[in-house]
């Protein structure tokens, strides 16, 4: 049976887990289905069908997914926009035969795409005795007397302070304090985008009463890994590849006990199934907790390079069958570059 599977609003990245999963190892075939507001978005390319989707959001959007997978006779929908929402009417797509991957514990999603909960979370399993992974030192503010506060409490011990958005992804609102960040020769210097001078942030802080709850925590400058999970339906871990980002584009796929561990701590505590991400730093040796992504990552293609399919794997366990014992392949050091993609071409008109 050829079964239809439908990528809504994803990042570029996605079109290797579309090719991962149409070359899989088990010849099953796939009718890959893309969408995106952006109607020059790269991996239509990598679709066999392609089309732009309504930029809408909540109730209204989750509405078109519905509606999109009846009229175009979806088996298996990936979303990663909404993905909380949606993950929360699972039984709406259920009625429609629509397997979909995602975590189906709704509560469980929200939390893990809050931050600042999460944490909160791990601190309680911390009191009761079950230490998963560290966190970093943190506050949550939503207005500028809360982030002064937050400032002068942090800053005491001469801790350096970064700041994020409690909801959002991948480095969107992250900010490093820098306190030369108002000065000519960091005009000058590269990567100044992420930084900025506290006394910058309060005075925009300032220009509202309030504003969505903002994490005020201890920067952390040691190396970063992300740790790609592939769990059963029931939360099982199959396997965890810690890949961790070099200077630039360079990434290393790396056998690191320590963080081996802490996926299956995480998984025995909270039983994500499917796949998912782990995101941690180092500081003074010691790993601490960015976030968990509870979907396929923007860099899992680079773990994959492990020799392990974890998109076509998250599939077929997504649809009820075994995966045989996984092998992971360490020490890949991988890196990429660009190369142009055509997204259309038209023949000159000629003049007669």
């Amino acid at each position: 049976m050829v079964l239809n599977i439908w990528f809504n609003r994803w990042f570029s990245t996605v079109s290797h887990y579309m090719e991962s999963i149409r070359n899989n190892p088990d010849q099953q075939e796939f009718v890959i289905y893309g969408t995106h507001p952006n109607p020059d978005t790269v991996y239509f390319n990598y679709c066999d069908v392609s089309g732009t989707e309504p930029d809408i959001a909540g109730e209204e959007y989750l509405q078109f997914c519905i509606d999109y997978c009846i009229q175009n006779n979806i088996h298996i929908f990936v979303p990663r926009k909404e993905n909380v929402l949606i993950s929360q009417h699972l039984d709406k797509f259920d009625e429609i035969g629509v397997k979909v991957l995602v975590c189906p514990d709704g509560d469980l999603m929200a939390m893990m795409d809050d931050k600042a909960a999460m944490y909160r979370s791990l601190e309680i399993r911390e009191t009761e005795g079950n230490c998963i992974v560290p966190i970093p030192t943190y506050r949550v503010v939503n207005n500028a007397d809360s982030f002064k506060k937050a400032y002068a409490e942090l800053s005491n011990d001469n801790m350096k302070l970064c700041i994020k958005p409690v909801i959002g992804e991948g480095a969107s609102g992250f900010r490093i304090i820098d306190n030369n960040a108002d000065t000519i020769p960091f005009i000058f210097s590269t990567a100044s985008s992420q930084k900025i001078s506290y006394e910058t942030a309060y005075k925009i802080l300032q220009t509202e009463e309030h504003f969505p709850d903002l994490m005020v925590l201890e920067y952390l400058d040691g190396y970063e890994y992300s740790i790609d999970c592939l769990a059963e339906a029931d939360g099982t871990l199959l396997t965890a590849i810690p890949r961790k980002k070099g200077n630039g584009r360079i990434r290393e796929i790396e056998y690191n006990k320590e963080l081996i561990e802490i996926a299956e701590k995480m998984a025995a505590q909270y039983k994500i199934p499917y796949v998912y991400n782990i995101q941690v730093k180092y500081k003074d040796n010691i790993p601490k907790l960015l976030e968990i992504n509870p979907r396929m990552s923007g860099g899992m293609h680079i773990s994959c390079l492990a020799d392990i399919n974890i998109p076509y794997y998250a599939i077929k366990l997504l649809l009820g069958y075994q995966v045989e014992a996984l092998h992971p392949k360490f020490g890949v050091k991988a890196t990429h570059i660009e190369q142009p993609v055509i997204l259309s071409s038209k023949e000159p008109a000629i003049l007669a």
